[in-house]
């Protein structure tokens, strides 16, 4: 009994190496995703205005929605595999981040025509999409 109890044991060592190795995979992958997204915000931000504020919403399957908000008040998005790797992007790229994309936040965005004939045509019968 005492050969199956060793046996069990050094399975039981061999799974959790297995599962630390595949952990530390998927960790660099979130990792280097994170610095992408990092880059592509701080791209964004130097472009408008020189900083950009957002805000994160789970969006399905697991995805997380990087909203952003340029000092000039253009706007954007950025779409992570994960909330945690949204987080660390926007953490990274020294977003400033809001819990809800209303008010103060919203106040800033700025919507040019095209904006608006998106939204009448979807709405209320304006111009078709094509």
């Amino acid at each position: 009994m005492l050969f199956m109890a060793d046996t069990q044991q050094a399975d039981e060592q061999t799974e959790t190496v297995a599962d630390v190795k595949a952990t530390a995979r998927t960790d660099k992958r979130a990792g280097k995703h994170a610095d992408r997204l990092a880059k592509q915000i701080r791209a964004f931000a130097a472009t408008h205005g020189g900083s950009a504020e957002g805000q994160l919403a789970h969006i399905g399957r697991g995805r997380t929605r990087i909203a952003l908000v340029g000092a000039d008040g253009e706007w954007g998005n950025l779409v992570a595999d994960t909330f945690g790797s949204a987080k660390d992007a926007a953490d990274k790229a020294g977003l400033t981040l809001h819990d809800d994309f209303d008010g103060e936040v919203a106040a800033k965005v700025r919507t040019g025509r095209y904006e608006w004939s998106r939204m009448a045509g979807i709405q209320v019968g304006g111009p078709a999409n094509g």
